[in-house]
């Protein structure tokens, strides 16, 4: 079994009959869905709000109940990957185009779990380049704006042409190289017009559970979120 599978599977532990559940999306996410979905099947009563469109797919397939925001207070958990975690707690996410609603559900939640494999554990955050969600307008003037913080750049591509997220907007994935105040940082970043939001997230995460490739998994809390 694949470390990020294990670290999935270890997570949905905590999630327990009558929860509202947040629903992350990437390849470490499946695997929570998917483990969820297997407990619905057996029982387990949950709502979910997914993150993505096809997080919500999958959901749908597996029989996960979904509800809106206008259903629901709060989340009582939230599982989903990151694509770096420092010693901090912050995270870099949003590799999979889905920071804005990721970050709109985990800070909507009272527990934020985030499930890694130990290569994404980092000192510091940086060596992945940070995706910023900006509008489609003006785009040109934002992403030199993102450039003068002292960035490289680049709009993001698939399947040779501009990516789009569910949202409608660009993704600019900014090389920043070691990133040594990511508060700081997500704080400039906000003030930019046409910046929806960044993949820096902080002082949200709970704990992170981190999957082994020797097959162990161990759990680190953050005592101070």
């Amino acid at each position: 079994m694949n470390a990020k599978r294990l670290a999935a599977e270890q997570a949905v532990d905590y999630v327990h009959d009558n929860m509202v559940v947040g629903l992350g999306t990437g390849s470490t996410a499946y695997w929570a869905i998917r483990k969820l979905g297997l407990m619905v099947q057996s029982g387990l009563n949950i709502s979910a709000i997914a993150t993505s469109v096809g997080s919500e797919e999958l959901a749908k397939e597996l029989g996960i109940k979904l509800v809106s925001f206008s259903d629901i207070n709060e989340i009582d958990i939230t599982i989903d990957g990151a694509d770096e975690v420092d010693k901090d707690f912050n995270l870099i996410k949003g590799g999979g185009g889905a920071l804005l609603r990721e970050k709109i559900v985990a800070t909507s939640s009272k527990e934020f779990i985030v499930v890694v494999d130990e290569s994404k554990m980092v000192e510091s955050l940086g060596k992945f380049p940070l995706p910023v969600e900006i509008i489609k307008f003006g785009y040109e003037a934002t992403i030199k704006k993102l450039e003068s913080l002292g960035c490289e750049p680049r709009i993001r591509i698939a399947d040779d042409k501009v990516y789009v997220t569910d949202n409608g907007n660009y993704i600019i994935d900014c090389n920043f190289g070691k990133i040594n105040d990511p508060k700081e940082l997500q704080n400039k970043i906000s003030l930019i017009p046409g910046v929806v939001d960044s993949g820096l997230f902080v002082n949200v995460v709970s704990r992170v559970i981190v999957g082994h490739q020797n097959g162990l998994v161990k759990e680190i809390t953050n005592y101070i979120q």
